[in-house]
């Protein structure tokens, strides 16, 4: 019977089951074939259906929609008007212009419907499409819907802060940031009133120095005690919990609640902060109409208050800050009593800005990328602090600059591993044997994997050249290599394969490109990836590693530089045996180098001072690196755009020995600079810089040298020698 019901899940079973002959519908066996078809597509869509039949749009639904009706009573057989009689004022003449033939569609709709024993506002987009019999009548209309509530939520509390955020952003008064700060809260929300307290140090009195109140509401401010508020008052806020009240008369005795009503408070949230173990500050809000205070609302309020603290505590610092460097201009003759006074500030200062952070941190999303350079700053900015310590000993010194020296060195990587990722990073590509590049990656990897793991090496006995850039290969080889090793919980074999002269295979859905390929595969035996997860593996900030023990940038690196030199990457993965990444990277023809070398070793030894044209447009990088140049012997004009170079070149007789030039600049790029001077000049040397170039990254380097920011003077001196030695 009604075999069409069958697979439709369990609502199938309930139109299965029902009395349909009590209904306008009839007996189920007697529906119109355009019903049963269309309710057979509704039960087999995981999409939220409902259709609508007959004037009374009498109801049947999927398992989908069931979730979107959530408590209400069975709506099977009933009249749609009657399922949301609720809303129906609302989407009641919708349903009518789709019963008059028009498709409805409408985006994030608001509703008060009742679906959990109280009335609640939430957001949908659907569509009605009206239901056509053979004959081209309407016969009723399909109702698809999906609930939005979430996002359009999430979107409301973005946009209410990055408004508030504008609002206060010139502020610098903590009066005037918790002023703006409460009207803005209680316009959103539709409060009655909203405050802010200052608490006394006997953690009971407090004063209400600052409210917001809508017209008929009385105003707050004022001194008062913790204690009349109740005992539920005093205990959350002094151990630093929020205290929620949705109606005081309900929730406190009579006495309590006698304490808000005085003061025109039925609900309430107050937030407190919590400053060295001690209650010092409230910040409330309040209707005078019993409320049941939503998700939204209490996460709001608390996002609200720890950025209004956050922002108190900043502004203050930084007036702390402008107070002591105007301390220290005035230094006269009385230096060493002033030096003191001004270390005593500085160490204030610095535990402020230090609680500042901290409170700047909380409530503020952050992740990736942002949380790793975060952290690479502070390293740094704390290590300059020390640094500044005239008391402090060269062995301390020493280890700080070391500090910041190798920081630098973990933001460019990071920098790096998210260019690669987008195929934007400039590589450096040369041709290289890669058999005994791979075999002292594997030494490595062999002495810092333990004795309980295997490294096994397996190359072939002809050389096998590759072009591709070193570094970034031996990168993600090892970061192959380090996800191998701790995917087999401290013991295996981890195998490091080259196979030369390979065909690469199709992936991912795209068929291999053409050419030979040198395959470079890491083998683990170890837990192994789950099918569902291959697809996501490549996916920047995507680890399956517990939190702190991975960026999620390692394999889009190694994706994005294997994309990017031409080549692919294949992973197969077995759960409970191991996994497979293999890189496909172009193989070459060996390079025939030893002429050139002849040359270079019998070129004549210029002694003259070296003349280097720097083009940089930012003022701080062009005179920094004009200074090391000059501080290392050489000859530095500074040109401020590609235009300017070309006229420095022209107005200078005596020339130059090298460009050094940046690459993304206004007007005339880099790149083009190097090109007109390769076609006009092509005996002087260019060399390129950039930390990031759509020209470099796509179009490669072009057969001039280059060198990635962020560079130290030590590289960057290295590669003049060798460019004017060539």
């Amino acid at each position: 019977m009604a075999k069409w019901l069958d697979g439709g899940g369990l609502m199938a079973e309930c139109i299965r089951n029902h009395d349909w002959a009590k209904t306008p519908l009839g007996a189920i066996d007697a529906w119109p074939d355009v019903l049963k078809t269309t309710v057979a597509l509704c039960l087999a869509s995981r999409f939220p259906q409902a259709v609508l039949w007959g004037d009374d749009l009498i109801t049947l639904h999927n398992d989908a929609f069931s979730e979107i009706l959530g408590d209400k009573p069975l709506a099977l057989g009933r009249p749609f008007s009657h399922v949301w009689h609720e809303a129906w004022n609302d989407i009641g003449a919708m349903t009518r212009r789709a019963l008059d033939g028009e498709a409805v569609y409408i985006e994030d709709f608001p509703l008060v419907i009742d679906r959990h024993n109280r009335p609640e506002r939430a957001y949908f987009t659907f569509c009605y499409s009206p239901i056509r019999d053979q004959d081209g009548q309407i016969v009723g209309m399909l109702d698809t819907v999906t609930e939005t509530t979430a996002s359009v939520v999430a979107n409301r509390r973005l946009n209410f802060l990055d408004d508030l955020g504008r609002a206060v952003a010139n502020a610098t008064e903590p009066d005037r940031i918790l002023a703006i700060t409460t009207r803005k809260l209680g316009e959103h929300l539709r409060l009655s009133s909203c405050a802010y307290a200052v608490v006394e140090p006997d953690q009971d009195s407090f004063t209400i120095c600052g409210d917001w109140v809508t017209p008929g509401s009385p105003r707050l401010l004022g001194q008062y005690r913790l204690a009349d508020f109740g005992r539920l008052a005093v205990q959350r806020l002094r151990a630093g919990l929020a205290l929620v009240i949705n109606d005081n008369f309900s929730e406190l005795e009579p006495q309590e609640a006698a304490t808000f009503q005085a003061i025109g408070i039925t609900a309430t949230i107050c937030m407190p902060l919590i400053k060295d173990g001690r209650l010092t500050a409230l910040m409330a809000i309040h209707d005078k109409q019993p409320r049941a205070w939503t998700g939204y609302e209490r996460a709001l309020i608390s996002e609200v208050t720890e950025r209004s603290w956050a922002h108190i505590q900043r502004v203050q610092a930084h007036a702390e800050v402008r107070e002591a460097m105007q301390a220290l201009e005035s230094l006269n003759a009385t230096l060493e009593q002033r030096v003191e006074e001004r270390t005593a500030q500085l160490l204030h200062t610095e535990a402020v800005l230090r609680q500042t952070q901290k409170l700047e941190a909380i409530g503020q999303l952050t992740g990736g990328v942002a949380h790793d350079f975060n952290n690479l700053l502070t390293i740094i900015r704390s290590s300059l602090h020390f640094l500044q310590r005239p008391e402090l000993d060269d062995s301390r010194r020493q280890r700080y600059l070391k500090t910041v020296s190798d920081t630098v060195d973990r933001g460019a990587k990071l920098t790096g591993q998210l260019l690669a990722f987008a195929r934007r990073q400039a590589l450096s590509p040369q041709v290289f044997e890669v058999g005994p590049r791979l075999e002292a990656m594997a030494d490595m990897l062999d002495t810092a994997t333990g004795a309980r793991i295997q490294v096994k090496l397996d190359l072939p006995e002809t050389p096998c050249h590759i072009r591709a850039d070193l570094g970034q290969l031996e990168t993600a080889v090892i970061n192959l290599m380090i996800n191998g090793r701790d995917a087999m919980n401290g013991e295996g074999t981890l195998r490091l394969h080259l196979r030369p002269d390979q065909l690469m295979p199709a992936q991912r859905g795209h068929a291999g490109q053409p050419g030979v390929f040198a395959a470079i595969s890491v083998i683990d035996s170890g837990v192994g990836i789950a099918h569902e997860l291959l697809e996501r593996i490549f996916d920047p900030f995507f680890t399956t590693k517990a939190s702190g023990h991975g960026t999620g940038l390692g394999l889009s690196q190694v994706f994005g530089f294997v994309k990017q030199s031409g080549g692919d990457v294949q992973v197969t993965s077995v759960p409970g045996q191991g996994t497979t990444f293999t890189l496909y990277l172009p193989q070459v023809s060996p390079p025939e180098t030893e002429q050139s070398l002849a040359s270079a070793a019998n070129a004549p030894v210029d002694s003259r001072p070296r003349r280097i044209l720097v083009v940089e447009d930012n003022r701080d990088v062009g005179s920094f690196t004009a200074q090391i140049l000059k501080d290392h012997g050489y000859q530095i004009s500074w040109a401020t755009s590609a235009e300017d170079a070309l006229a420095q070149l022209h107005m200078t007789p005596q020339g130059f020995d090298v460009v050094f030039s940046d690459v993304v600049m206004p007007g005339m790029g880099g790149l083009a600079l190097a090109r007109e001077l390769r076609r006009t000049r092509p005996q002087l040397p260019v060399i390129l810089t950039s930390g990031y170039s759509d020209a470099i990254a796509e179009g490669g380097h072009q057969g001039f040298a280059f060198l990635a920011k962020p560079y130290s003077a030590e590289q960057v001196c290295q590669l003049l020698d060798q460019v004017l030695t060539q």
